[in-house]
């Protein structure tokens, strides 16, 4: 058997330095991971504790976010079928309406033709039918139900972009009691411009004047402050300019333009809700006044009144001119809240309480279906606008490129 070789292996141990010196660095770990735990636990039982400010949001803030998207999910879902079923009204009302007023004229000339015998009970139906008619046209003229159906939609789908804008903010940052206000405020903003009732806060029908849709909290315009930084946080003297020639052309065109449409829907609307009512009372007078004594006259004001008033109804909710005059306001609405969002930025001057310039500016792009060098342009134009003194307003551009 081979021979084991003893000698020559030696174990060199550390040297006691060394040794302390991992000893120390142990104790050094087991202290700092002490000291955190405490800081950890201080931040827990401290709510004044800077730690907790910063890195951990409060869980009431959150519960009450939750509850307002709870709240609003469920506004989403009103506003929805409220608007189904106010569109079936219109649809419904307009149905019945003309087949009542067209059998009505039917039934008046038929009446015209022999005023004696049972021929009598006709013109006595035509003319309670001519009355039910006037009756519910008054009423539907007064609602526009196709005017409610659109502020059903504005409203659902506003509250969709709400709903949106909350779930981002419990998702990407640390909600605070100032999110929570906003929110609310926000969704009372929202039931005040869109109302659910009909009686007492309905939205009035037939305004005295056009003003925008306003769904959004004023909080007052931002006094503009000498101090303060002027570029930085995505935002550059030209980009300044930009957005305020930006917001010159929403005034000047996109607004002023939806408003003039508005103004023109509304005196459209106006004219035929007054019209289809006083074509079917007219025509109830004069199918109650035929007979011999008063000739041929009240039978033809009886059926030509009762077409023409059933023509008039077709043309006011059958094409949804109510709709449309709320459409203009709410797009004119849409331009007033870019206008003043673009403001309030501009007029806070310390660049670092703004809203990111790339970012701000990627927004406005997209809100008016453009490139950032078709909003260049835009704002180049109107520059160049602003500088002939009004020569070249006339043919400017509108800023949007959606609607």
């Amino acid at each position: 058997m081979p021979k084991l070789r003893t000698g020559g292996l030696s174990l060199k141990l550390p040297a006691r330095d060394l040794v302390q010196e991992v000893m120390d660095m142990g104790v050094g770990l087991t202290a700092a991971t002490t000291s955190q735990v405490e800081k950890k636990y201080e931040s827990r039982t401290n709510p004044n504790s800077p730690s907790l400010s910063s890195n951990v949001s409060d869980p009431m803030v959150i519960a009450k976010l939750h509850a307002i998207m709870e709240v609003v999910a469920d506004r989403v879902e009103m506003h929805q079928n409220i608007g189904e079923q106010r569109d079936s009204w219109n649809s419904l009302l307009l149905t019945f309406i003309n087949t009542i007023t067209l059998t009505a004229a039917a039934m008046a000339g038929i009446a015209a033709t022999n005023v004696g015998g049972p021929l009598v009970a006709l013109k006595i139906s035509s003319t309670l039918m001519y009355l039910a008619a006037t009756g519910m046209l008054v009423v539907m003229n007064k609602i526009q139900p196709s005017q409610l159906v659109e502020e059903q939609r504005n409203a659902a789908r506003l509250f969709k972009q709400l709903h949106g804008r909350i779930q981002t903010t419990l998702s990407s940052c640390n909600p605070t009691s100032s999110d929570v206000e906003e929110a609310m405020e926000k969704v009372l903003a929202l039931d005040k411009a869109y109302p659910l009732p009909l009686l007492g806060v309905m939205l009035d029908k037939f305004p005295e004047t056009v003003e925008p849709a306003v769904w959004w909290p004023h909080h007052g315009q931002r006094r503009e402050s000498p101090s303060g930084r002027t570029d930085g946080n995505g935002w550059s003297v030209e980009l300044e300019e930009e957005m305020r020639e930006i917001v010159g052309v929403l005034k000047r065109k996109d607004t002023e333009d939806y408003l003039r449409l508005g103004k023109v829907a509304l005196k459209v609307n106006k004219i035929l809700a007054i019209s289809g009512p006083l074509l079917t009372g007219m025509a109830a007078c004069g199918t109650a006044l035929m007979g011999p004594s008063h000739g041929s006259w009240a039978a033809i004001l009886g059926v030509v009144a009762g077409a023409m008033a059933s023509v008039v109804n077709t043309m006011e909710h059958g094409w949804q001119v109510g709709m449309l005059f709320e459409m203009y306001r709410s797009n004119a609405g849409f331009f007033r809240q870019m206008e003043e969002t673009i403001e309030s930025n501009l007029n806070e001057r310390d660049v670092g309480r703004r809203e990111n310039g790339e970012l701000f500016e990627m927004k406005v792009a997209l809100q008016l279906g453009r490139s950032f060098s078709g909003l260049k342009n835009l704002a180049a134009a109107s520059s160049y606008s602003s500088s002939r003194k009004g020569e070249a307003i006339i043919n400017e551009e509108f800023a949007s490129k959606l609607f």
